[in-house]
């Protein structure tokens, strides 16, 4: 398959073979199923129907989880592959599908008991039953150790009070994956199910960025809880933490394909659009642009395939994935930046991809972890001296 250019350096040829067929697979399914409605579904503030079951059948749910529970088993590099060409298409369609897979259903699979993920995890890989991750509070977003839900034991429940602030799939979900503190102050995990009296999921509403996706309000009013829905391995704040890595992973591929839509749009427009009887590719400033964003993008795939590479043979490190999430999401939303400049004012509309990519990576930029904690992680390791405070 081609590539357009995105592979100067002859990335593709570091990949297997299944590798290269899925990543022309989801190309495929986001141009035929996504490129036509998004533009729409950004400026309506609406995540579009029926990709949820697109996304299932081509196994992208769980990509990780193994085969027993009915879920694909593949290798992080696929996950990440995955990823990278769902948000070509769009960041909420990647959030979607990476909340699902690696905040939901890890945790779940790591933390859960045996009947929690016979229970589950079939029934979100083939996207019948929706989730989301419930940890950043309106107070506490950096500093998750912070958080103040409480789930209080009472017999054989809990009852959790407190709130959780910009969820994604929070109002479809059918059940949320919430951290509280336990009566001895230590962070635990709860699955917490729609309906549930005292639970509710209000909709967050008027965003300029990830519009084509669901972010929520989680609140707990004396949600009482059936305590076997405590996730029984999760203690303290080690488990959030390692979901939130596995989530920060495929955002680091995810900004590659962002990043890399944009360069293809800009760089076609470019060659047609003409000013001064000239295209403006044959221009030094155009030809400058295009140069800083091929290469950022081609540093981009090197790394974050060696890291990808490294955590399927188990030698990742949560300060890798640091390291790619930081630096892919900033030249990501650079490049978008910088395309949307060659567009000119046809730039600022949803008929070109470069600014619905641009206010999405906005957000990219701070969630699962600001630019600048991820900064601070990085920092500590090579200095083995913390200055969060």
């Amino acid at each position: 398959m081609a590539f357009q250019g995105l592979d100067y350096l002859q990335f593709v040829s570091l990949l297997k073979e299944e590798e290269i067929i899925l990543m022309g697979t989801v190309r495929r399914w986001v141009d035929a199923n996504v490129m036509p409605v998004i533009g729409e579904a950004f400026q309506k503030g609406e995540f579009p129907e029926g990709l949820a079951k697109g996304l299932a059948e081509m196994g992208l749910i769980g990509t990780t989880v193994p085969e027993e529970y009915d879920c694909p088993e593949a290798s992080y590099v696929a996950y990440g592959i995955a990823m990278q060409e769902l948000e070509r298409g769009d960041s909420g369609v990647r959030s979607f599908c990476s909340v699902q897979s690696s905040l939901v259903m890890y945790p779940i699979y790591m933390f859960g008991s045996e009947e929690q993920k016979r229970h589950w995890l079939p029934k979100m890989a083939r996207a019948e039953k929706i989730g989301c991750f419930g940890l950043t509070e309106p107070d506490h977003g950096s500093n998750p150790g912070g958080m103040i839900t409480r789930a209080r034991r009472d017999g054989d429940y809990f009852i959790l009070n407190g709130a959780k602030m910009w969820i994604t799939n929070g109002s479809i979900a059918d059940v949320a994956i919430v951290w509280a503190k336990d009566d001895d102050g230590e962070i635990r995990g709860f699955l917490v199910e729609r309906g549930t009296p005292g639970f509710s999921a209000p909709e967050t509403h008027n965003k300029m960025s990830l519009r084509a996706s669901v972010t929520s309000e989680l609140v707990f009013d004396d949600c009482k809880i059936p305590a076997e829905n405590m996730l029984p391995e999760a203690k303290g704040l080690k488990a959030p933490l390692m979901c939130l890595t596995s989530a920060r992973y495929g955002i680091a591929w995810g900004a590659i394909g962002a990043a890399m839509a944009c360069y293809e749009e800009a760089l076609t427009y470019s060659r047609e659009r003409k000013q001064f009887a000239r295209p403006i590719a044959g221009y030094q400033l155009t030809q400058d642009k295009l140069v800083h964003m091929l290469t950022e993008i081609t540093k981009m795939q090197f790394m974050t395939l060696q890291v990808g590479r490294l955590m399927d043979a188990g030698k990742g490190r949560h300060t890798y994935i640091s390291l790619i999430k930081r630096n892919n999401v900033h030249h990501a939303l650079e490049i978008a930046r910088v395309a949307r400049s060659i567009l000119g004012a046809n730039g600022i509309t949803t008929e070109y991809n470069a600014i619905r990519h641009m206010n999405n990576l906005e957000s990219v930029y701070t969630y699962e972890g600001t630019h600048e904690m991820h900064t601070l992680i990085l920092g500590q390791d090579i200095t083995e001296i913390g200055a969060f405070e």
